[in-house]
């Protein structure tokens, strides 16, 4: 088959993409950059709430900053976002605790996607997960809103830490800072 190329709106669609950046560190290493483009041409409302809690501008404790990845399934994916708690059970998003499911556009089909974590329908808040690989058993209850555009090697450094019993890490996987990438 021949790869077609995107149409002329589509193209302008993916330029005007919003760009994110988390500077994130395995324990006591220097953090790697991972940028992520965000699928905001399709998914305004998720895309926005991951933004804003990327650049903090909400004030209080809502920004991923100084947040951990608190779930590591090798082969599978990282989680993170619970900047209240820590530990999986906590979150808000600057909508309120949580809100709707925006859409489901976007299969969970390849490594490196960005997609809302959450605990049944309608139930987002601040967590996210990226996909290791793809897992295409999550389309349809999770939505998949971005991708990683550069750091893939810190994801995927980030997927083989060591690990406890509840796949918790067991040294610090840490967003020691995070914001709106340079020209998006």
């Amino acid at each position: 088959t021949r790869a077609v190329a995107p149409s002329a709106p589509a193209r302008d669609a993916m330029a005007s993409r919003p760009r994110v950046y988390m500077d994130v560190a395995l324990g006591a290493k220097p953090p790697a950059r991972v940028e992520f483009e965000l699928y905001a041409d399709v998914l305004p409302r998720t895309c926005e709430n991951f933004r804003a809690l990327c650049t903090g501008e909400h004030g209080g404790k809502l920004t991923y900053a100084r947040s951990t990845f608190h779930r590591v399934i090798r082969n599978f994916m990282i989680q993170g976002g619970d900047f209240t708690r820590g530990d999986g059970t906590g979150g808000a998003s600057i909508y309120g605790a949580t809100f709707e499911d925006e859409g489901f556009a976007f299969r969970h089909d390849a490594p490196h996607l960005l997609s809302m974590a959450n605990a049944g329908r309608h139930t987002n808040g601040s967590q996210f997960f990226v996909t290791l690989r793809p897992t295409p058993h999550l389309d349809g209850k999770h939505v998949v809103f971005g991708r990683v555009v550069s750091g893939a090697d810190a994801i995927d450094a980030a997927g083989l830490v060591a690990v406890d019993d509840g796949d918790r890490p067991l040294a610090p996987v840490v967003v020691a800072a995070c914001g709106q990438a340079a020209g998006a």
